[in-house]
Parts: structure tokens; sequence; C-alpha cells
């Protein structure tokens, strides 16, 4: 059951940090965006790092969907197994 509980952990884990992550990134790509519109400077180093930020979330959050799904997979194989040694 370790492997299982492995990847149900690191779903639990990855999917609120990665909301997170991805709130901060759209955050400071609007910020960015308000200061272009007002014709402020340092938009543009703003803008990429929100980027990144909104990615690093993405790329988190991709992680915890295929954690999810392979702690789908493998309780879905252990409960076949059971009932096949029933």
């Amino acid at each position: 059951m370790n492997v299982i509980n492995d990847h149900y952990e690191k779903w639990n884990r990855f999917a609120p940090l990665a909301l997170l992550i991805v709130g901060i990134g759209v955050s400071i790509i609007g910020d960015a965006t308000i200061g272009k519109a007002r014709g402020k400077r340092g938009w543009v180093l703003k803008g990429t790092l929100g980027l990144i930020v909104l990615n690093a979330g993405l790329s988190i959050f991709g992680e915890a969907v295929k954690s999810r799904a392979l702690y789908e997979a493998e309780l879905n194989a252990r409960l076949k197994d059971q009932k096949l040694n029933l």
C-alpha cells in the first residue's frame, strides 16, 4: 500500500500549491498589464516574472494530475486483483 499512498500524498500536496502559484502568477501578470496601461516602467520585467510563476504553477499542477492518475490506476488495479482473488 505504500506506493499508492505516495501518489495520493504527492497529489494532496501539489494540487493546492499549484493553484496558489497559478493565482499568484496571474495576479503578477495583471499588475504588469495595469502598469503598462498607466505607462509605468518595469512592466516587461514584472510580466516576464508573472509568466514564469504562472508556468511553474501549471507544471506543478500537471505533476499533481499525473500523481492522481497514478493513484487511481493503482487503486483500480488493486480492487480488480481483490475481486479476482475472491
